[in-house]
């Protein structure tokens, strides 16, 4: 019994690699995009005010934006459902929800850093710097500032 060897020529293997490349190149290129909200907001389960109202979000939570429509937007919440919303009440600043049942919010990004203050489960904070190995620079809205571990939040 004859065994084949086949071998794969480096061309090949650059081949596959700039093909594979191409596959993910839109997905990886496309960054996630969150806003909070300017006010309370309803969640529609169509783009239009005479859809079926889901639920309320308050002021100031981070939501996930998926697609643009007109004055619509469709958006994923913290509880992960779909939903729409008017665009108009969408701002630029950003801000995260906790998701930890208490974060402690430390005065330098590291573990052994003093607490500066405690947050529990649904608290917003504004986001004041972007992540950064592991941790985000936050604000109570009391002023309070420190840094919380990026898997104690939602909206990043």
């Amino acid at each position: 019994m004859t065994h084949l060897r086949r071998s794969i020529q480096p061309r090949s293997i650059a081949m596959l690699a700039a093909l594979a490349s191409m596959a993910a190149g839109p997905a990886l290129a496309q960054a996630i995009e969150f806003r909070s909200l300017t006010e309370q907001a309803i969640l529609y389960d169509t783009p239009s005010e005479q859809g079926k109202r889901l639920l309320f979000l308050r002021s100031g939570t981070p939501v996930e934006i998926v697609v643009r429509v007109d004055k619509w937007v469709k958006v994923r919440e913290p509880g992960g459902s779909l939903s729409w919303l008017e665009s108009r009440v969408l701002a630029n600043r950003r801000t995260v929800l906790v998701t930890a049942e208490r974060a402690a919010i430390r005065r330098e990004a590291r573990d052994d850093a003093a607490p500066s203050f405690e947050a529990v489960r649904n608290v917003v904070l504004d986001l004041v710097e972007p992540p950064s190995l592991g941790w985000a620079r936050v604000r109570h809205r009391d002023g309070e500032e420190g840094y919380i571990r990026i898997n104690e939040v939602w909206g990043l």
